[in-house]
């Protein structure tokens, strides 16, 4: 049959192949879905609901595979609609509804919402298993329940997760359901797995009659009726147990409202939080609750329901009788007014959660509720007192839980201001101890400093054939005898500087700094082949460097450099300030070779020549010296050496007429390279 209402697809945009609907899907991520094997969590009912009016890809899938499967023959075309399982892992975002909606008007218009009812079936047959079948089947005892639950259940849904879309139920009486929806197709859909859950939890066949609600063309209203009697309102029958208890407890207490073993004022006392309406939306009864607050009003400003109470829920709501009676399934949430001129009601704003129940019996609508607060405070600032919940309202234990769980939020804050606390101490101890490890990696070998972070007790050690630099400056006492201190530290900082960035470009040690004495070693810490290479090039750079330094009067910095190289003893003296010394007649002899040196010359003895020499690749330029130039103390066996003046130095794999710190460069390059050995 055709559906006289199915919007044609050129007569309705077609959606976009992305999310189906906004807030139809809900997320489902916040919940571990495995806290247990078989239990029934809220997710569970979500994912159910969404079965219903936001099917997933994969799900219409599987239930299009059994359409087509089935019904072949009777629609060649049919399977059109079926896709690849792995195109929608590529299309996360695709509109596959929208796409079978399409394709059906274009194959058989005629038949297309036939076809969509049938779909509806097949998704329920193929998809509703297991838990999510559980979770319908939790809904209702028979149809009409099931219905009603659907309704509030879903209402609840959507306030949970902030759904502000139109999507929704509405049990709008015996066998009628009313389907807010944006899309038709979803309405076709729906009727199909309506009737497929029918057969599933009941076991009753049902005629679904599905019509457009007059003046608003997204919502549709399905009629239910039994196959049997299409004219009859459906009924569903409980257990034949639950039967005969209903027959027993009908027999033993009657029905009339006449013969209620209770007054208005026990019922009032019993629940304090209802109030009943006539037909014209008057109240004709308050609970206990709502008279303490209200009562002293009601002469002077009537009894209409509107003027004390704002419905904020089911949203939408017209204020007319016959409208309230029809959500009856849904729950109901009524905020309090304050009568007019009245400034200082206690409970304005106060909010009654509950349900609305039709009283054929009178024609009367009731309310009966329970405060929504979420603890002490919330009930103190409302003006209301533990005494005005009932002891059979579960509000007593929120309220009550709701306390102890605060003051444990405020312990568990507390603890993690606590340890907040800890944390940033422990951050700024770290971090006072890296300043301290780097400060003593400046002041020692990264060996040394470590032992002395540990607290490690620290042995003097021998080192074979060290190289050491000693160096002053010429004329440094009448330097200090022309400038002030402030000149000559200030001259000094400058110059040292430089020194200091040497000594990390070149990996050596600096020993110590005595006034205008500066002394480097290398082989203490990181011994290789080429140390006294190193310190000859630092010992180049550092009479380089002095060409760029002036004194205070305009004169060039001039210095004097020796190197030598031997075995030394080395260790930590002192506790308190302590330093790194070194020890030895070597170190006297080094000495010895920086005074016995010349303005801007670098005097290198002659085991410092021999280690210089070793290696083809580096050429140094060494001038040898008048053997009378030897210190006395460096022992001369032979009683032929003699000590020497380092000039220069050349990479031979570069341009002789290229700058000295190009071919160091190229060296340093080299060594690092080899690794260093």
């Amino acid at each position: 049959m055709a559906c006289p209402f199915f919007r044609r697809a050129d007569s309705l945009a077609r959606q976009p192949s992305v999310t189906v609907e906004p807030g139809a899907h809900w997320n489902l991520e916040d919940e571990d879905l495995s806290l247990s094997g078989d239990a029934l969590t809220l997710t569970h009912l979500q994912m159910a609901i969404q079965l219903l009016t936001a099917p997933s890809n994969e799900d219409l899938n599987s239930a299009v595979t059994s359409l087509v499967a089935k019904y072949r023959q009777s629609w060649p075309n049919i399977h059109k609609l079926k896709l690849d399982p792995k195109f929608f892992k590529n299309c996360t975002n695709y509109d596959y509804l929208a796409d079978i909606q399409e394709l059906l008007l274009k194959m058989d218009e005629a038949s297309a919402s036939e076809i969509l009812v049938l779909l509806g079936e097949e998704l329920i047959t193929c998809c509703c298993t297991g838990i999510i079948e559980r979770a319908f089947r939790c809904l209702g005892t028979d149809l009409q329940e099931f219905l009603g639950s659907l309704d509030g259940v879903y209402d609840v849904l959507k306030l949970q997760e902030d759904d502000v879309t139109d999507t929704g139920f509405v049990c709008a009486g015996d066998g009628e359901l009313i389907f807010t929806s944006e899309r038709p197709v979803i309405a076709w859909l729906l009727l199909g797995s309506l009737k497929a859950l029918t057969r599933m939890l009941y076991k009753v066949d049902v005629n679904i009659k599905i019509e457009p609600v007059e003046g608003d063309a997204r919502r549709y209203r399905y009629l239910f009726s039994l196959v049997k009697d299409s004219s009859q309102t459906l009924q569903m029958e409980r257990p034949e147990e639950t039967s005969k208890l209903l027959e027993k407890v009908q027999r033993s207490n009657s029905a009339n409202a006449s013969d209620l073993q209770m007054n208005s004022s026990s019922f009032c006392k019993m629940f304090p939080w209802h109030f009943i309406m006539n037909e014209q939306l008057e109240l004709v009864q308050l609970g206990r609750g709502f008279s303490k607050l209200y009562k002293p009003y009601l002469t002077d400003f009537g009894c209409q329901a509107t003027t004390y109470f704002d419905f904020k829920r089911p949203k939408g709501l017209t204020m007319k009788f016959r409208e309230i009676v029809r959500r009856t399934y849904t729950p109901f949430l009524i905020g309090l007014n304050s009568p007019p001129g009245v400034s200082d009601f206690p409970a304005i704003g106060l909010e009654i959660k509950g349900q609305m129940v039709h009283c054929p019996e009178s024609n009367s609508l009731l309310f009966i509720g329970s405060p929504f607060l979420d603890g002490l405070d919330g009930l103190t600032c409302n003006g209301l007192f533990i005494s005005d919940i009932p002891l059979h309202d579960a509000t007593r234990e929120v309220i009550l839980v709701g306390e102890q769980a605060r003051a444990q939020d405020g312990l568990r804050r507390r603890m993690d201001k606590l340890k907040s606390s800890i944390e940033e101490a422990n951050s700024a101890v770290t971090k006072e101890r890296k300043k301290n490890v780097s400060l003593l990696h400046l002041i020692f070998p990264a060996e040394i400093a470590e032992k002395l972070w540990l607290g490690s007790s620290i042995d003097a050690k021998t080192y074979p054939d060290v190289t050491i630099l000693f160096s002053d400056i010429v004329g440094f006492t009448s330097i200090c005898s022309r400038a002030t201190p402030f000149m000559v530290i200030s001259m000094l900082e400058r110059l040292y500087k430089d020194f200091d960035e040497f000594c990390d470009f070149f990996d050596v040690y600096k020993v110590e700094t005595i006034g205008d004495a500066y002394c480097v070693a290398s082989g203490l810490h990181r011994a290789s082949i080429y140390d006294a290479h190193k310190v000859a090039w630092m010992a180049l750079k550092m009479l380089s460097a002095c060409s760029k330094h002036i004194t205070h009067d305009g004169e060039q910095i001039k210095m004097r450099i020796g190197l030598h190289t031997g075995t030394v003893l080395a260790g930590v003296v002192g506790r308190k300030m302590p330093r790194y010394c070194l020890f030895g007649h070597n170190v006297t002899i080094a000495n010895k070779f920086e005074s016995s040196s010349e303005a801007l010359k670098i005097n290198v003895s002659p085991t410092t020549k021999d280690w210089l020499t070793k290696h083809d690749r580096f050429a140094f330029d060494l001038q040898p010296r008048d053997p009378s130039c030897l210190p006395k103390e460096f022992p001369n066996s032979n009683g032929n050496g003699t000590c020497y003046f380092l000039e220069s130095f050349r990479n031979p794999t570069l341009d002789s007429n290229l700058p000295l710190e190009e071919h160091i460069n190229a060296a340093m390059k080299t060594i690092s390279e080899g690794g260093d050995a």
